[in-house]
This record gives structure tokens, sequence and C-alpha cells, in this order.
């Protein structure tokens, strides 16, 4: 038996089938399409923190975070750049200076903890106690081996402030027993490690840190170790290209009550890596 198809019919019927299909193939690149540049620290990505609380943010949002982790003076030049839509950094002074710039759209406190030093157990130095820089002091003066991250971090920019208020002149007085990795703070705390010297760290990395050797924390609690983290949306005025809407739903997300919780959430062994201070209302 001969069957005739009815063009119009079929047509019609193939064209919507066409566009179903477009539509089908298309969903998924369009829910998974949505990301984010965020240029941030080595201490929020290696300690972990980011591994947290990232599958929450796109959990609520359906926005993808993609992290660039290096120093914080790195992180704010590729948000000068424009080769960010974010930046999450620790270093107060460097964050507002880039906002004053015109950088930034706004800082806003996020959460934080503090610095330590950590260094051999059996304190060569005598440097233990709860004053960072009379810990400093006598590292320097017992030429006890120290290693620096010398990236320009906001880890590294606090370092040279506590060297500058022990009075200690690196430029004079820099010798083999102050070692230079300009690298993160995991490779720092490798290298230190492997030396059995002395190194400052930000409590958060130290305490994620698995290759401790010989080492532990020999001065904490000074009020001066105190290391807070802000948060700055990249000026799309500056660059049209930085994703205004969805880098602002990750401030929002970041400071808001459900971003604090899960920062405020994550802990090693029991222990809190980073507290969450975002102000209300901003």
């Amino acid at each position: 038996m001969e069957v005739t198809l009815r063009p119009g019919r079929w047509s019609s019927r193939l064209a919507r089938m066409a566009v179903a299909s477009t539509l089908l193939a298309a969903y998924p690149a369009a829910a998974q399409g949505t990301f984010i540049t965020v240029s941030s620290t080595t201490s929020t990505e290696q300690s972990g923190l980011f591994r947290h609380i990232l599958p929450e943010f796109t959990k609520a949002t359906g926005i993808e975070a993609r992290v660039v982790a290096m120093g914080t003076g790195q992180a704010l030049d590729m948000g000068r750049r424009g080769d960010a839509d974010v930046v999450f950094v620790h270093d107060q002074v460097a964050e507002e200076k880039f906002v004053a710039e015109g950088f930034g759209v706004k800082r806003f406190e996020v959460m934080y903890n503090d610095f330590v030093i950590v260094g051999p157990k059996a304190d060569p130095a005598k440097a233990r106690g709860k004053d960072v820089l009379a810990g400093l002091k006598a590292i320097a003066a017992a030429r006890a081996p120290f290693v620096s991250r010398a990236d320009k971090s906001g880890t590294h920019a606090a370092e040279l402030r506590y060297w500058k208020a022990a009075g200690i002149d690196l430029a004079n007085d820099k010798g083999p027993w102050y070692r230079e990795t300009g690298s993160g703070m995991g490779p720092t705390l490798n290298t230190a490690s492997a030396m059995n010297a002395y190194a400052l760290a930000d409590r958060g990395t130290w305490l994620s840190f698995r290759n401790l050797g010989d080492l532990e924390i020999v001065v904490e609690g000074d009020q001066r170790l105190f290391n807070q983290y802000g948060v700055m949306l990249v000026n799309p005025a500056r660059h049209a290209y930085v994703k205004r809407e969805a880098g602002q739903k990750f401030v929002d997300w970041v400071i808001s009550p459900a971003g604090q919780a899960a920062i405020a959430a994550y802990a090693i062994n029991g222990e809190q890596l980073f507290f969450p201070n975002a102000k209300a209302g901003g």
C-alpha cells in the first residue's frame, strides 16, 4: 500500500521537533553556563574553605564560582585588570585602596581568623609565647631559620608589618637564616617543615596542613595577629564585561545568614577555621 505524506503537516511536526530538540540540547548548557571568576588568597583555597562553601552557593543560586587562588596582592591586581568578577582577600589596607581607586564597588567584611608563628617543637630561638614581636626578635637574634612567603600576599604583608614593628630591618639584617619562597602558604609550610624552620601562617591553612614534620604553633594569641577577610565586586564601570549581577549575588550570599552559617560550619577535627563577622546591612 502506498502511503502519501502531507508536506504541510509533516513539515510543521518536524519543525516543532527540531525546536524541542534544540531547547533540550541548550538547556543543560544554559543551566551550567553561568559562572563567575573569584580571585582569592591561597589560604581560603588551601584551607579547604571553598570546597566546603561553594557547592552551597551554587545550589542556592545556580551560579558556579571558579576560584583563582594566589597572594592577595596578585588577586587585587587580577581585579584591577578586570580578569575577575569578585575579589576575596585579607589585607584591609590594600582592599580599601582598591576601592578608593575605583577598582572595587564596595568592601564587605566577611570573616576572620588569626595568624600564628609555627616552628620546631624544641623552639631553639626561644620564641614561644603570646607576643608576636618578641617572638620575631628572638628568631632574628638567634639567626634561626625562618621561611617567608615573599609573594606580596596578605600574609606576607602582615609579616613585614610585624618585622618592622619589632624593630628588625630586613633590608640590612636579612641573611641565610631568612628564606623566601615566593609561593603560597601550603608550599611555604612544606619548606618550613623540610627545613625545621619558623614561619608565619594563617591558622586556617595550618590546621588543614598535613606535612607537620616537627613543627607546632609557638606563638599565638596576640591581638596583633587578628586576620580579617573582605570581599568586593570588581567595578563594572571600569570593565564592562564584569558579571555584575552574578558577582553581586556571590557577595550578597557570602555575607548573608546562609553564607555566614556555611563559613561557621567549616571545621577540621572539631576546630572551626574561620569566624563569620559580616555586618548586618553591609
